[in-house]
């Protein structure tokens, strides 16, 4: 059973270590992101994990993804099919991940033009409606892509808008380089152990066929491990660390 009040967690444990993700807890998680895919690489360990678990959850994705660059490799689609192919893609790897599905429907690479609140009312529709425990963004201003920050901006302004005490907790998946994030914002608060369920995000990911070809031919061939990919293998294999985001607390974007 979830605790009495998930929104205010430790941010650490007692000895100061990021603390774990702990699925038990759990009412149900909801995860916002802008793009199919984002919930496989940022979130689908701890998605799988939740699962294994018997919490619920769901992904509100902003976007169908049909401003993507890639197209396979070698290609099979094209830009006019892309937006099908991607939510084909983005449904089986739900399936993987035995998570539910909803799409906000907005226009990709344009989040950042849309109306923040409005955004966030959908949003917190969405967080009521499942009742979410902890929801799952973003953290804005370290999204690197605008998409990724203004959904992540938008998911804050929703968690505020709620009375304190029905507040979910939120945690802030921060995307970059990893010592320019460590000097800036410190270590992160939550830390999921994903290698119970590395198998089922690899699936999802997998399940994402015209956007992480290329990455499975790098991974599964013989491609020389630099620092940087041996880094990103373990962030993707390893561990999903979390920010513990303050809805009260304005965000880099504002």
């Amino acid at each position: 059973m979830p605790s009495e009040n998930p929104a205010i967690p430790p941010k650490k444990d007692a000895h100061g270590l990021m603390a774990p993700f702990d699925a038990t807890q759990e009412r149900a998680v909801l995860v916002v992101l802008p793009h199919p895919d984002d919930e496989s690489f940022a979130t689908g360990g701890t998605l799988a994990l939740c699962a294994e678990a018997g919490v619920r959850t769901m992904y509100l994705c902003g976007t169908y993804g049909d401003m993507g660059r890639r197209m396979g490799k070698p290609a099979f689609t094209n830009r006019e099919a892309l937006r099908d192919v991607r939510t084909i893609e983005l449904k089986e790897a739900c399936a993987v991940l035995k998570c539910e599905l909803r799409f906000m429907g907005l226009r990709d690479k344009c989040i950042e033009f849309e109306d923040p609140a409005e955004v966030a009312a959908r949003v917190r529709e969405v967080i009521m409606e499942l009742d979410a425990s902890t929801v799952i963004t973003y953290y804005p201003g370290h999204g690197v892509h605008p998409d990724h920050d203004a959904l992540g901006h938008a998911t804050v302004l929703a968690v505020r808008g709620m009375p304190a005490a029905s507040r979910p907790r939120i945690l802030a998946a921060a995307v970059g380089n990893p010592e320019a994030l460590l000097e800036e914002l410190g270590e992160p608060d939550v830390a999921a152990d994903i290698r119970p369920v590395v198998a089922t995000k690899m699936g999802a990911l997998k399940a994402h066929r015209s956007q992480t070809e290329v990455m499975f031919t790098h991974f599964e061939g013989d491609a020389p491990e630099d620092a940087q990919s041996r880094n990103f293998s373990e962030r993707l294999t390893r561990s999903e660390n979390y920010y513990v985001l303050a809805p009260d607390q304005p965000t880099l974007l504002e």
